[in-house]
């Protein structure tokens, strides 16, 4: 097994001397109760998975959190929602920081049971699949961006030796079966992984309900929610347009994501690295692993997303807008190995209007030499993303 470390743990360290509760949140087998127990071997350890301790949770919460005193990890914290009441008594009454960590897949309940009960009382992480840096950390990121994408971030895939193929039909199996059927009755589980896969078609797209809803047979209404069904188990998220009226024909729907591009590879059914090369989406899946990577950053930071993209009525359009430390940066992300300035169109016509300097402009691409020119910098996507850093910062 390799020993990965992970960025978020200097801010589950940091948040622990300060807040009685810290809830770490992400999607299943991210590696949220491996990261948890091997940063606090001290803490006792119990999860809510299981039926017994689930049924014992929401019979007796007062016995329950006798038994499993603080310091303690609650894990899938979410499936108990009136533990957290009797949790929030019990740490005023203690007083002490760092007394409970509560971890889980579903962030929409996890906040939820946060903000009603714990309001103040607890620090809220995200944890995601592993990111470009923490690969890199570890010794092992691919060397080919096609293998990149195609392995993606979940631990298992590197740690068991495990392929995709092998990996995610079980996987989704499980989610559907425990994470989806908890967040909402969906009675029809094929026709809802058939609405996952159309989804995974329209990877780097704007979010068109209507065309949704008419491609899977469904209404409108179930579009949406099955879409925050999806953004709140952590599967997909959204990127929101830049609304600041530079320009009053701008398109104001979010673009879909994932949140790995294993996961999208998967659904898509690109097994292969020579298949990726030749797919059609290949360059949407390299937009996909950047622009998800690129929050994973701000995730890991304990920082706000702050990033949107921008894109006008005449196709003018900058894939990465964002603002960090008062700076706004404007990214076009491209597949290609090759540079060219051509790619710098889009950033360039959004500068013009923003008034941002040549130093906010940027291309991640797929090629290996960094570059600043007097229209923009060229990044590679390996030499983009590090410990701690921005792909601006360089």
């Amino acid at each position: 097994m390799h020993l990965i470390s992970r960025e978020l743990a200097s801010q589950i360290e940091y948040y622990l001397t300060r807040f009685p509760i810290v809830s770490v949140t992400g999607p299943r087998q991210c590696g949220k109760t491996t990261l948890l127990r091997e940063l606090l071997p001290h803490y006792r350890y119990v999860s809510l998975e299981e039926p017994a301790v689930r049924g014992y949770a929401l019979s007796d919460p007062r016995g329950f959190l006798q038994t499993y005193a603080a310091p303690c990890i609650i894990d899938e914290a979410p499936r108990a929602p009136q533990l957290f009441s009797y949790l929030q008594t019990k740490v005023d009454l203690a007083g002490e920081m760092g007394a409970y960590i509560l971890s889980g897949s579903h962030n929409f309940l996890l906040m939820q049971s946060v903000s009603q009960s714990l309001a103040g009382r607890a620090a809220v992480l995200t944890l995601a699949t592993l990111s470009i840096a923490e690969l890199k950390g570890a010794g092992l990121l691919p060397e080919d961006n096609e293998e990149i994408m195609l392995r993606g971030g979940y631990p298992a895939l590197y740690d068991r030796g495990i392929s995709p193929e092998e990996f995610f039909p079980g996987y989704l199996q499980t989610y559907v079966e425990r994470d989806v059927r908890l967040l909402r009755n969906i009675p029809d589980a094929d026709l809802f992984m058939r609405f996952v896969r159309l989804c995974a078609t329209r990877a780097g797209q704007t979010v068109n309900h209507a065309a949704l809803a008419q491609e899977a047979a469904v209404a409108v209404t179930t579009v949406r929610a099955w879409l925050a069904v999806l953004r709140q188990s952590c599967l997909i998220f959204t990127l929101q347009p830049y609304l600041n009226n530079y320009s009053k024909r701008i398109v104001k729907s979010p673009k879909l994501y994932f949140c790995d591009t294993a996961l999208l590879c998967h659904l898509l059914g690109i097994v292969n690295v020579s298949q990726l090369r030749e797919h059609p989406l290949r360059g949407a899946i390299f937009e996909n692993l950047v622009v998800a990577d690129y929050l994973k950053s701000r995730w890991f930071a304990s920082k706000d997303d702050q990033a949107y993209f921008w894109r006008d009525s005449n196709g003018n359009e900058v894939d990465l807008l964002a603002a960090e430390a008062g700076k706004l940066y404007a990214c076009e992300i491209k597949s290609s190995l090759t540079r060219d300035q051509k790619y710098l169109k889009g950033v360039q016509k959004f500068a013009a209007l923003a008034k941002l300097p040549t130093e906010s402009l940027y291309c991640i691409y797929g090629g290996s030499l960094n570059t600043n020119g007097t229209m923009g910098s060229f990044v590679s996507l390996k030499e983009a993303f590090g410990p701690g850093r921005s792909p601006w910062q360089h």
